[in-house]
């Protein structure tokens, strides 16, 4: 018999996610299932409800998620190693040099692997994003919702070789992890902005929830976030306080000097988990430390400019010019 969202299979699944989440009707502009969580866990439901219902947070429609997280493609980190791209991380390096040393100084993380990682993130802070941080986040954390995970499961069942329950078990796992992730950023948000005192709606970032040169979560902020120009704030969008953050990110997850490259990779995977973002990172450092490629570019630089130079003195002489040809 086909599996369909009239079918008694599909109702007693429902049923199972509906009993285990809050029952009280969504009239919150979709917000109702997120708003309720909020104020089970202490914050004030009339505080909640205005920021949810506030025009500039968009109404919650739905969610699309696969039962399996996909990871990034290797492609997507390629290009952060062509010349143009070396260049920009070099200029970043030198550009924050005393920055970086202090940094390194403070916490035994390599300067160089600092100006890596924030080349790739953000492209030195010229890429973080003017996303609502809390739109973005809020939204992954309402995978669960019911009619958001009644949703899912018709589509993905809909010509799925897979069967119903096993389909229904990685749905389930893959909206629990959404939520275990993204729900702790909502409040890491609403935190931040009464430690900020900015309004929560203000809060921008990249299209994932993320905040400021290292590209942080809101969570991450508040756990890692330094002062590192000590005007008494810390600023992700200021490169000092940025660099500091990030060497305090990576020091807290367990970087020494003397880690061998698993270890150091290990400690980078908890920055993105992603091989490809690894390496990345580890090459970039590789090169800005040794210099390769910027002498490489120097040596061209410097042919090029001999080349010229010779050519305006050929050009002064007819002879010598004929004598080359």
């Amino acid at each position: 018999m086909p599996f369909s969202i009239s079918s008694p299979l599909f109702a007693a699944f429902s049923l199972v996610v509906v009993l285990a989440l809050p029952a009280r009707a969504d009239n919150l502009r979709g917000w109702g299932y997120l708003v309720d969580r909020l104020v089970l866990d202490g914050e004030a439901r009339a505080e909640v409800e205005r920021i949810f219902t506030d025009p500039r947070m968009p109404p919650f429609d739905k969610l699309e998620f696969a039962p399996e997280r996909r990871p990034e493609p290797t492609s997507l980190y390629r290009g952060f190693l062509k010349p143009a791209s070396m260049a920009q991380a070099r200029a970043c390096w030198n550009r924050h040099l005393s920055e970086f040393q202090r940094a390194q100084r403070d916490t035994g993380v390599p300067g160089a692997l600092l100006a890596a990682l924030l080349h790739v993130e953000s492209r030195c802070g010229a890429n973080t994003g003017n996303h609502r941080i809390l739109y973005r986040v809020a939204r992954l954390a309402m995978a669960p919702a019911p009619e958001n995970f009644r949703w899912n499961l018709a589509r993905w069942l809909d010509g799925s070789a897979t069967s119903p329950s096993r389909l229904h078990e990685q749905l389930t796992g893959r909206a629990r992890y959404l939520e275990e992730t993204f729900y702790p950023e909502v409040r890491a948000t609403l935190e931040l902005a009464r430690r900020w005192r900015v309004d929560p709606h203000e809060l921008r970032g990249s299209s994932g929830g993320a905040i400021g040169w290292p590209q942080f979560l809101p969570s991450s902020v508040l756990q890692f976030g330094r002062d590192g120009n000590g005007d008494g704030f810390v600023d992700l969008t200021n490169s000092a306080d940025a660099i500091l953050s990030a060497a305090e990110y990576l020091r807290a997850y367990g970087w020494r000097p003397d880690l061998e490259r698993p270890q150091r990779r290990q400690v980078l995977w908890n920055y993105n988990r992603s091989f490809a973002y690894v390496d990345t990172l580890l090459t970039l450092q590789s090169r800005l430390e040794s210099g390769s490629e910027f002498r490489g570019t120097q040596q061209r630089i410097a042919t090029a400019k001999r080349a010229t130079r010779n050519g305006k003195r050929l050009g002064k002489n007819p002879r010598a010019q004929h004598t080359r040809k």
